[in-house]
């Protein structure tokens, strides 16, 4: 929390995995996360208890939500770190949805944040590509090379 002009905000550190890919935000569209409308992905257990949170901090309007999809850290030896996951795949390979459904418990969120309200609150945030270069990949040639 910080106060800010003497109203106290709420920072709410979310998931993502609340909305999908559908009809109306369909894949390649640009954003399956709507950032107006109440969750409409409750194909798990997780997605459905972090819904259930999402609608109950719509009363508030000292709260700021900053969701993340795909946690990313330069520590790469940690096995929640979306890249560390990724490099520890047995090949690289694309599969279709069907063929993730297969293979897994619970339906998976597939979906693209849309981070505009951000970026215009941020213009000098970079993008996601340049973020990776300077706070993953450089420290960690570094620190190999050393």
């Amino acid at each position: 929390m910080f106060v800010e002009k003497g109203l106290m905000i709420l920072i709410n550190y979310a998931t993502g995995c609340i909305f999908e890919y559908d009809s109306g935000h369909p894949l390649g569209s640009g954003s399956s996360d709507s950032g107006r409308g109440s969750p409409y992905f409750i194909g798990s257990f997780y997605s459905k208890t972090k819904a259930m949170v999402e609608e109950l901090l719509k009363n508030y309007d000292n709260v700021c939500t900053l969701r993340v999809r795909m946690p990313i850290s330069a520590d790469l030896t940690n096995p929640r770190n979306f890249i560390t996951k990724i490099t520890r795949y047995e090949s690289w390979k694309n599969f279709t949805l069907e063929e993730q459904s297969k293979v897994i418990i619970a339906p998976r969120s597939n979906n693209e944040l849309d981070a505009s309200k951000l970026s215009k609150e941020f213009p000098e945030m970079k993008s996601i590509k340049e973020s990776l270069i300077e706070n993953v990949f450089k420290p960690n040639r570094e620190d190999i090379l050393a």
